[in-house]
């Protein structure tokens, strides 16, 4: 089914179909320089020192968590309510992963249900490795808090900021690096920015950088001060590493870049229309998303929750009419848990339970920048003729 007011969308104009153009009458289609342009851009726009430009956000989470030596023996912790990437990634490490609650206000990792697993794991001696925080929708998670536990219980932190690029904390943007040791960006279509399929890591730690960098690229290095042996030649080089072909072509980030220079005004297109929201949906039986004053969201999605108590015929139906009508709706996510391949795991129903209330009323409502406004007042007027007693 098509719908004519997807939940998402990409935004390409001219100058971005021209910047590929230039790519494909260019020498290099991949391994030239438009990547290290884009990591550069990025890197610059969040305030960080280092960004290693990947074909996925996937990717990019991999490489984070064996850039900080996860594997096997190891645990990982990640939101309950995200997608199965952001723990799919610890896995492809051999450690293990487990998951936290989070707060239904804001969807991000609850404080309370973090803080007591801790204490609970330290007292097992079960503390993770590396706990991936997730800005959900594109809010951010209260890092300063959670960088404080870290400090506590000993563990890395890789912020999963698929959601986030644009936003900011505490007048800091998302991906600074400010209270943890590596955030990862996606550039999927949907998402803030786009390169097609893409992803990023960005650190301000430099062993870090030249890890997730080596082992992007087949873990082969060209750098004599890396090789074991001496060179043969001009064509040397050497694989040092088992790593993977998770680079980002140049005509990907030739989009990006692109893309990059536009991130500030689709951020503030779509807190505008999350703003507009507020009064479109007024009234109705709905609970709208918390933001911390902390926080400005980069608005990736814009999920209500219907009303406490909804029976899970009834979100169906709700979810169903707004489709029919042509609204793209969606619901971001499932939790992770619940799914299959993690019950084989062990992972039973009623392991997180806000997870598991807010997986029970959540609808992501249309957010993009080129969302109008009578598309708006149609998601708007469509929900509340749905909803009505």
């Amino acid at each position: 089914m098509s719908f004519h007011i997807p939940y998402g969308r990409q935004d390409i104009d001219n100058e971005d179909i021209q910047a590929v153009i230039n790519v494909l009458k260019s020498d290099f289609l991949t391994q030239g320089p438009a990547v290290n342009a884009f990591e550069a851009a990025i890197s610059s726009y969040v305030g960080v020192k280092y960004a290693v430009a990947c074909n996925s956000a996937t990717s990019a989470l991999h490489l984070a968590c064996l850039a900080l030596g996860v594997g096997p023996g190891d645990i990982v912790w990640t939101s309950a309510i995200t997608f199965v990437a952001s723990s799919n990634c610890a896995l492809y490490c051999g450690a293990e992963v487990d998951f936290v609650d989070i707060n239904l206000a804001t969807y991000n990792i609850s404080l309370e249900a973090l803080t007591e697993k801790l204490i609970i794991a330290k007292s097992s001696g079960n503390l993770p490795k590396v706990l991936i925080p997730v800005h959900m929708a594109g809010q951010s998670a209260d890092m300063r808090a959670i960088y404080a536990l870290s400090q506590e219980y000993g563990f890395k932190i890789i912020e999963d900021a698929s959601h986030a690029i644009g936003g900011s904390y505490e007048n800091s943007s998302i991906g600074s690096c400010k209270f943890s040791d590596i955030a990862v960006f996606s550039f999927h279509p949907v998402k803030i920015i786009t390169t097609g399929e893409g992803g990023m890591a960005v650190t301000n730690n430099g062993i870090l950088a030249d890890k997730m960098n080596l082992l992007r690229s087949h873990g082969i290095t060209r750098d004599p001060a890396q090789m074991q042996s001496k060179s043969d030649g001009p064509w040397y080089y050497e694989q040092i590493e088992l790593g993977f072909n998770y680079r980002m072509t140049d005509i990907q980030a030739a989009l990006g870049m692109s893309q990059s220079k536009k991130i500030g005004g689709y951020v503030l297109r779509r807190n505008e229309l999350a703003e507009r929201y507020k009064s479109v949906l007024r009234g109705l039986p709905i609970t709208l998303p918390t933001l911390l004053e902390s926080n400005y969201s980069a608005f990736h999605l814009f999920i209500i929750l219907l009303t406490d108590g909804i029976t899970k015929s009834r979100h169906l139906e709700v979810f169903s009419q707004l489709r029919e009508a042509g609204i793209g709706v969606n619901i971001h996510y499932i939790p992770v848990y619940l799914q299959p391949y993690y019950q084989k795991k062990g992972f039973k129903k009623g392991y997180c339970p806000n997870a598991e209330e807010y997986y029970s009323r959540a609808v992501s409502l249309p957010i993009f920048p080129n969302l109008s406004i009578d598309q708006q007042d149609f998601v708007g007027s469509k929900l509340g003729e749905i909803l009505k007693p």
